[in-house]
């Protein structure tokens, strides 16, 4: 007989509607709760995702108190996201956390975050939707089988701008990504996928980190690092919110390239890799699939079977530690050595 793990969402603004649909698809998992400061929020959200007024808290501790849960998943601002899931591991009443990204603020709220998880023995992992996507574990297939020789070079882009206004166009007050108290920001929203899917692709971490930023109103409007990993291999990546929109990521290999054109951003949308060698082209088609599932899909299977989450409580250590990497070298114009 199949079990099913009770989730609750800390958190019921933007990204919760794409929890609460992966709680709806995937099949070893069902909403039990939310939580949210906002009783309005509360009530809309819970309208829309079915959850009886019993089961919607404004406070944590009495929804963790209450409610018999298996997973916690935290969708708040990513500058409450330590405090939080602090929060949740020291209560001891579920087995994993799911964090939206960015894990956290810094490096140092990482390993206080990771460190209480562990010592109450709860699993906590970083919620990168695009790791569980088959096109990018087809991607990372391919480069560690050698189909593109030695892979050399990175390059990826994640920008959603385009709407032709400057900064003042991106009020703080608007929307959270613009707003430092919330933890917004180019490289907090967008570039965390890209440095993620680095390390990923590479199968490593950087040694050196370079960088600039364009300024917005209170927080970078746009970012560009470099990142230097072991045996002289590099990362481009290039961010924004005021440039034009493009989402794609090249691994570039003395043999070959692979190209994915929509990489981040593709919910319920038909992708695929573009595979260049001296051979020729070839392309991989994939079918829709829905991201946020398969990532509370495989959350559901680590706790089941107790095989490793794909992403690691070090992992989500070591990310922090490259971004607060990047805001050094955005802030000094100076290369960051990581060794």
């Amino acid at each position: 007989m199949s079990t099913t793990y009770r989730v609750g969402l800390v958190g019921t603004g933007g990204i919760a509607n794409a929890h609460g649909n992966a709680c709806q698809q995937a099949p070893s998992a069902e909403l039990a709760a939310i939580c949210d400061v906002s009783e309005g929020a509360l009530a809309g959200f819970g309208e829309r995702f079915d959850v009886a007024p019993e089961h919607r808290y404004l406070s944590l501790d009495e929804m963790l108190d209450a409610e018999n849960l298996d997973i916690a998943i935290i969708c708040t601002w990513g500058a409450f996201h330590a405090e939080v899931g602090i929060q949740i591991s020291e209560s001891r009443r579920v087995k994993a956390i799911l964090c939206e990204k960015p894990f956290t603020s810094t490096a140092a709220e990482a390993e206080a975050f990771v460190g209480a998880a562990q010592a109450n023995g709860v699993l906590v992992a970083e919620a990168f939707k695009f790791r569980h996507h088959p096109m990018h574990l087809k991607a990372k297939e391919l480069i560690d089988s050698g189909a593109i020789g030695e892979f050399k070079v990175l390059r990826s882009t994640f920008c959603t701008g385009g709407g032709g206004g400057g900064p003042e166009t991106r009020k703080p007050e608007a929307n959270w990504r613009f707003n430092k108290a919330k933890g917004g920001g180019s490289i907090y929203d967008l570039a965390c996928y890209n440095i993620h899917h680095a390390r990923f692709m590479f199968g490593a971490e950087p040694i050196r980190v370079s960088g600039m930023s364009q300024a917005g109103l209170e927080v970078d409007d746009g970012s560009y690092l470099l990142l230097v990993f072991p045996d002289e291999r590099v990362a481009h990546i290039s961010t924004g919110f005021n440039c034009a929109g493009g989402q794609y990521a090249e691994m570039a290999g003395l043999g070959g390239m692979l190209r994915i054109e929509t990489a981040w951003n593709n919910e319920n949308s038909a992708v695929n890799i573009e595979l260049t060698t001296r051979e020729g082209r070839e392309v991989i088609e994939f079918e829709p699939c829905f991201q946020f599932a398969l990532q509370l899909e495989h959350m559901c299977e680590v706790l089941g079977t107790g095989k490793p989450h794909r992403i690691s409580p070090e992992s989500c250590v070591n990310q922090m530690r490259v971004i607060d990497a990047a805001f050094e070298a955005m802030a000094t114009g100076r290369t960051v050595e990581l060794r």
